[in-house]
């Protein structure tokens, strides 16, 4: 499976007053790597959307793990990847690592793939996941196209 990595520097700003990272960071963080996952498998969401002729791909479930506390000036490692992909829906996984390997947070995502409800364009609805996306993230990016 394709795994996208990024990094993040924990500035000041980003914590609580015990210099912890305040949780509601990694939810921000989340949806960063949850962008650049697709961004790096050659899928920017922008482009996406557009293309796929979706409005978004919402978080309707959200489970986190902390085990270990991060604090200012230290530097996380995020490895995120789809870890299942269902008709409708696919779950993302989050793993931020100090040190490149001492796990502090993981986070699983559930997200909808949606578009306009056609009987009530003021809403959204879930629509299927076309094969073709999952078929991207099975290949990974195509490096050079």
């Amino acid at each position: 499976m394709f795994i996208s990595h990024e990094r993040f520097r924990i500035e000041w700003g980003d914590c609580d007053p015990a210099n912890i990272v305040f949780y509601p960071q990694y939810l921000k963080w989340f949806d960063a790597c949850t962008s650049s996952l697709f961004k790096n498998a050659g899928l920017p969401l922008p482009a996406l959307f557009k293309d796929q002729g979706i409005i978004g791909i919402p978080i309707v479930d959200l489970k986190v793990k902390f085990m270990v506390p991060s604090g200012f000036g230290e530097e996380l490692l995020a490895e995120s990847q789809i870890m299942e992909w269902r008709k409708s829906s696919f779950l993302v996984q989050h793993r931020f690592l100090k040190d490149e390997v001492v796990l502090a947070v993981e986070g699983i995502e559930t997200r909808v793939w949606t578009g306009i409800d056609p009987a009530n364009p003021d809403r959204m609805k879930s629509q299927p996941v076309p094969r073709e996306i999952v078929e991207k993230f099975s290949r990974g990016p195509d490096l050079g196209k």
